[in-house]
């Protein structure tokens, strides 16, 4: 069985200046879009948990956490060592406007990041400082922990 094609016409439109710059301010909003829902966890949108990008540098006595946290207040970060797992929450505010807000593409709401650290921390020692937007957590490592240095003698 056919279906039916219904047909019908339409008025020429006046032919229109093409604007490459607009075209692709647009694909850039749908692409911004499509990642959203693509990276946000399932039933949140804009404002969901995120994880902040970070660095881990690991150096003969440490580790060494840093973390980006734009326009992060230190006291809306929460960070805690859970035996050799190093985990920060917090969240980022939504900032008061006077004016109309046209694109928004900073994150903002609760954040979570999390990583096993590979040996033992040193649970005493730990530090953490925001400086710049920057939060660089040290964790000091266990004694066990650090590398030793044996002497080789001759026979």
């Amino acid at each position: 069985m056919a279906i039916p094609v219904r047909r019908t016409e339409t008025a020429p439109r006046p032919p229109q200046r093409w604007e490459p710059f607009r075209e692709l301010e647009q694909l850039h909003e749908q692409m911004g879009r499509l990642m959203d829902t693509v990276w946000a966890p399932i039933g949140e949108g804009n404002g969901g948990t995120w994880i902040p990008l970070a660095d881990i540098e690991e150096t003969d006595d440490a580790w060494i956490v840093e973390a980006e946290l734009p326009s992060v207040n230190r006291n809306d970060i929460n960070v805690e060592l859970r035996d050799n797992e190093l985990v920060v929450t917090g969240e980022i505010k939504e900032k008061e406007r006077k004016g109309v807000l046209r694109r928004r593409t900073r994150r903002k709401g609760q954040f979570e990041y999390r990583v096993t650290l590979p040996g033992l921390p040193k649970e005493e020692g730990i530090e953490a400082n925001l400086h710049e937007g920057v939060l660089t957590v040290r964790v000091p490592k266990a004694e066990q922990e650090r590398p030793r240095r044996i002497d080789v003698k001759a026979a």
